[in-house]
């Protein structure tokens, strides 16, 4: 599997779901930062800075923080093979969980927090390099 460059985005990230026909609040889509907004027929799911998260919620929000982002620099072609199962093999073999998110150019990992030191150890002993974004 190909070896690629990654880096930790700074901050920490929260994962939110709402009701599928909830409009997206402000918070999620404002300028500047990461955040990455999914509808479904099942939910509205929100990745963002946790300080963006506002308190409190409605009764139907569900929300977890305490998230790294890991950025894996691409691009990469859409019909590339083997990018994200080669980050996340290592991650999975170190008992780490992971929660990926794609967009055109780049993939994202986010690992629990406590995990991020161990996650960019697994990483780099599998072959993939750290560098500062």
């Amino acid at each position: 599997m190909p070896h690629q460059t990654f880096s930790v985005v700074p901050g920490t990230f929260a994962v939110c779901r709402m009701p599928a026909d909830t409009a997206v609040p402000f918070w999620a889509s404002a300028p500047g930062g990461f955040s990455s907004v999914t509808r479904t027929a099942d939910e509205l799911s929100i990745v963002c800075e946790e300080a963006r998260v506002p308190a409190p919620q409605p009764e139907s929000f569900r929300g977890e923080g305490g998230y790294a982002l890991l950025k894996i620099h691409g691009p990469f072609p859409l019909d590339s093979i083997g990018i994200l199962a080669a980050l996340v093999k290592p991650l999975a073999d170190a008992g780490i969980s992971t929660l990926a998110i794609g967009t055109f150019d780049t993939d994202y990992l986010l690992v629990k927090r406590a995990q991020a030191a161990r996650a960019v150890v697994a990483l780099r002993q599998s072959g993939h390099t750290l560098v500062e974004d």
